[in-house]
């Protein structure tokens, strides 16, 4: 069954003063791509997160949150730099004497200096990133999910239209067959109206009509396509088919553009048109494909 490269999921527990939160996001890209927006006191680990997700997820470019809380604040507990509270004061303390400023120092210019506060960072245990690695597989479990939706979805449109493609070629096969003999007499017709009067060699007339006949006959080409049809349709229950699929799309509008170069009526040039529009939008489709 295919898989949309197009999810979204999200997850989040508690276990007891320390908290996870994550969100994954999934687009388009032809390859795998993976950007992490992940704490500091994560930068050790990030190697291993993305492994993770790359065992996965095979394809498609990934953009992955991860928060983390101990005690309900965000990547650890805020603190006062005591040491650098009171060079600071001191350096103050200088500079109001040698400028001879009078003026009093207030709390908004202690706080306006925010190297003075910092984040105390906990350091990962083996049992936290356990945890954290849980809570991103649930979310990424929610993205395949969605995924999957979406690709049954895709499945239902893609074919759909590869039916009315193989509808039009009926069209196309009972009109030439239909047309080909009223084509051919008012070709013969046309030349003996050229001739005219001068005596008509009926072998070689047969002979060219022949030749045109074989040029303009466009049965092989029908019955390539119907197989890049089936083709196609039996991809779709493979895994992983996109790129097999793109290069199904590039056979069958090749196929298509030849059947109406060598058309012989315009009721078949217009209908492989209506493939052609057929076999873009499916060519639209399958870039989210996996």
């Amino acid at each position: 069954m295919i898989q949309s490269m197009t999810g979204y999921g999200i997850a989040n527990t508690v276990d007891k003063n320390f908290s996870v939160d994550v969100e994954i996001k999934s687009v388009n890209s032809r390859y795998f791509e993976t950007y992490l927006k992940i704490p500091a006191l994560l930068a050790s680990k990030e190697y291993e997160i993305r492994e993770f997700i790359k065992q996965k997820i095979q394809r498609g470019k990934i953009n992955c949150i991860i928060q983390l809380k101990y005690g309900g604040i965000e990547n650890g507990n805020s603190q006062l730099d005591i040491d650098k509270l009171k060079n600071y004061l001191t350096l103050v303390k200088k500079i109001q004497k040698a400028a001879g400023i009078k003026d009093q120092l207030k709390l908004e210019h202690i706080l306006f200096s925010k190297d003075l506060i910092t984040s105390k960072e906990n350091e990962i245990s083996d049992k936290e990133f356990v945890l954290i690695k849980k809570v991103l597989g649930k979310a990424i479990d929610k993205l395949l999910k969605m995924r999957s939706n979406e690709g049954k979805e895709l499945s239902k449109d893609l074919r759909n239209r590869i039916n009315i493609i193989d509808e039009k070629i009926a069209e196309i096969e009972n009109g030439f067959t239909s047309g080909k003999k009223d084509y051919f007499e008012k070709l013969q017709q046309r030349i003996v109206e050229l001739i005219g009067d001068r005596e008509l060699d009926k072998d070689r007339l047969n002979v060219e009509l022949a030749f045109i006949a074989d040029r303009a006959d466009i049965t092989e080409e029908c019955v390539r396509l119907k197989s890049h049809l089936k083709f196609f349709l039996k991809s779709l229950d493979e895994p992983e088919p996109g790129r097999k699929l793109n290069f199904l799309c590039q056979e069958m509008n090749r196929e298509t553009n030849t059947i109406s170069s060598k058309s012989i009526s315009t009721t078949i040039t217009h209908t492989a048109v209506h493939i052609k529009e057929e076999i873009e939008k499916i060519r639209e489709q399958i870039q989210n494909i996996e």
